[in-house]
């Protein structure tokens, strides 16, 4: 866990990376779009991803295919991927940003259009995921997964009448029951937003006492906190470290399915509201193989390609193409009530000029 000294020092290198990468690509249209052909190559493709959100052997049959090299480095934060592909000379050719992170993205030049005429499974993205509010013409991205951020609780533990509340967290009348037995993502929207819906706001909230109340209900969780914890949150509850970890449904639903009793753990969104976030495939404007990286957001368009994503890691897919061939049980948690109630679901926007206040808060709640 970093200390508040490093976390105000990446904040200080954040502003001067953004600023670096505005003034690398101001150009007139946005920058240039990558001259490539459909299926062309340039070079070996460095990914930069979050943990386990795509199978190695799907990377493989991507290598074996086009004759290439793949390598995958993981961030556990839109924030920290941000600091590096922001910077420039990050070596990376493919980023997963989720939404509101592409408009940033977009905004600091740190991300470049696509060729859409290199990409022509773009066709198979559903309608429901084209015209979105982060890139209304869809020029810097294209959706790869999506999903909700929840509970996950263990039911050996706290039994099946539990409220479905943030107030597992944030309720000290039920918390403190289960005191160094809870995780929060490490993630400055999530947390902070998470707080937020339990206190009746708006995750996207840009009210400054607003905010700080929920900071302060943030900070005053923390010492019933095992961690702060994004890329083993869904690990701890399943080895016992935890019993109530808030997570991402699919990281969460595929955990589940290789203990020996899957039923034992459930994940749903609570009353309060949680998340539906939209992640986006996107190319870093100084991307060394940015025809390979066009080819592979193609290839992993395609209908079965698409299906063994999500049957893998667990998500909803946005690849229209796709649907047929989900798994049986991908669709039974899917469907299963309370992992994606939309009547509950808010998307994190880009807020502008306050996103700083929620990396500050972030930094103020985890002390």
């Amino acid at each position: 866990m970093k200390s508040q000294k490093l976390f105000w020092l990446f904040c200080v290198l954040l502003a001067f990376a953004l600023v670096a990468a505005a003034c690398g690509n101001d150009d007139d249209d946005g920058g240039e779009i990558a001259d490539c052909e459909v299926n062309q190559t340039d070079g070996n493709l460095n990914i930069f991803n979050w943990a386990e959100y795509i199978d190695e052997e799907q990377l493989a049959e991507f290598s074996q295919e086009f004759d290439v090299s793949v390598t995958m480095d993981v961030y556990d934060s839109n924030e920290a991927m941000q600091s590096i592909v922001g910077a420039g000379n990050s070596g990376y050719d493919l980023i997963v940003p989720s939404d509101y992170m592409v408009a940033i993205l977009i905004a600091g030049g740190s991300i470049q259009p696509l060729n859409m005429d290199a990409i022509p499974n773009i066709a198979n993205i559903s309608s429901d995921f084209r015209n979105l509010i982060y890139d209304p013409a869809g020029d810097y991205s294209v959706p790869y997964q999506w999903g909700t951020t929840g509970i996950a609780v263990d039911t050996e533990v706290l039994g099946t009448d539990f409220p479905r509340s943030w107030g597992l967290i944030f309720d000290p009348a039920i918390a403190d029951q289960h005191s160094g037995s809870i995780s929060l993502l490490n993630d400055p929207r999530e947390t902070i937003g998470a707080a937020l819906m339990y206190l009746g706001y708006s995750l996207n909230s840009t009210d400054e006492d607003e905010l700080q109340e929920a900071t302060d209900l943030v900070a005053s969780s923390r010492d019933r906190l095992a961690a702060f914890d994004t890329d083993s949150a869904d690990e701890f509850l399943t080895t016992g470290e935890t019993v109530i970890a808030h997570g991402y449904s699919g990281d969460m639903f595929t955990q589940f399915q290789e203990t020996e009793d899957p039923s034992r753990y459930v994940y749903f969104v609570p009353e309060e509201g949680g998340t539906r976030w939209i992640d986006n495939m996107a190319i870093p404007f100084d991307a060394g193989s940015p025809c390979t990286a066009h080819t592979f957001i193609n290839w992993l368009l395609g209908p079965e390609q698409g299906a063994a994503l999500s049957n893998w890691n667990y998500y909803s897919t946005p690849n229209a193409a796709a649907f047929d061939g989900l798994n049986e049980d991908l669709q039974d948690f899917l469907s299963t009530p309370g992992v994606a109630p939309l009547e509950l679901l808010e998307e994190i926007y880009d807020t502008g000029d306050f996103e700083v206040n929620y990396s500050d808060a972030f930094i103020e709640a985890k002390g």
